[in-house]
């Protein structure tokens, strides 16, 4: 295990050492300390490696993230996990809005709670989420799963495209386009492995499953003069 103090390095310091790791070196483990909310944490990983980041951060913490499983003892800012690709970013406090925007895959955890647009634009990323999320989460969401143990805000999966968003308490409203659906099997089975691997103990029995009309993407030769 080795550490790193980014006071004393700062951002780029820390995000170089990591990027300049030899393909076959040992040192896979990394802890970094005092973040101090800095901004650009542990962004573009481009390796099986795995940080440990002691403390608060600011925007786009593990930002583009692939292969790198980045844990953040503490909360994160806006864009925590935007466009990951691969991979796993863990949060162990509250993330600001945004998080996991424009993801593509892997899994991005958030114990606690996550604001606003949690999810936009997800293109195949599994998000849970322990406790709630705000307002616009999953807006235009196109692929890839938003599970959410706590609440929803207004206009939960506005203009939704193929993502499956599973929410056990209150939603306070849906979105355009965005119906609750019937939770079949293949769900039920999903969503018990996204609580797993999140190390959640909630029963998949008790959420509900929302997604697409598909009443909004699709062009209607009928009704070609409403549009």
């Amino acid at each position: 295990m080795s550490e790193i103090d980014l006071k004393k390095e700062g951002v780029t310091g820390v995000n170089q050492r990591l990027y300049k790791l030899p393909k076959d070196s040992n040192e896979r483990h990394w802890i970094i300390r005092n973040p101090m909310g800095q901004h650009a944490i542990a962004c573009g990983l481009d390796a099986p490696l795995t940080v440990e980041i002691q403390g608060h951060v600011g925007f786009y913490c593990g930002g583009m993230n692939k292969h790198a499983d980045i844990v953040i003892h503490g909360h994160a800012g806006v864009g925590v996990a935007e466009n990951m690709m691969s991979g796993t970013v863990w949060v162990k406090g509250n993330a600001s809005e945004s998080a996991g925007a424009t993801a593509n895959g892997g899994l991005l955890v958030i114990d606690g709670d996550a604001s606003s647009r949690c999810g936009i634009s997800m293109k195949g990323v599994d998000i849970v989420v322990g406790g709630s999320i705000g307002h616009m989460s999953a807006f235009m969401a196109q692929r890839g799963n938003l599970v959410v143990c706590g609440d929803a805000g207004d206009a939960l999966g506005d203009s939704i495209y193929e993502a499956r968003l599973y929410v056990k308490g209150k939603v306070a409203s849906l979105g355009s386009d965005c119906i609750e659906k019937e939770m079949r099997a293949e769900h039920l089975e999903d969503l018990a492995r996204l609580l797993d691997l999140a190390k959640r103990k909630d029963r998949p029995q008790d959420f509900r499953r929302y997604g697409s009309a598909r009443k909004l993407y699709n062009f209607n030769v009928d009704h070609a003069d409403a549009y």
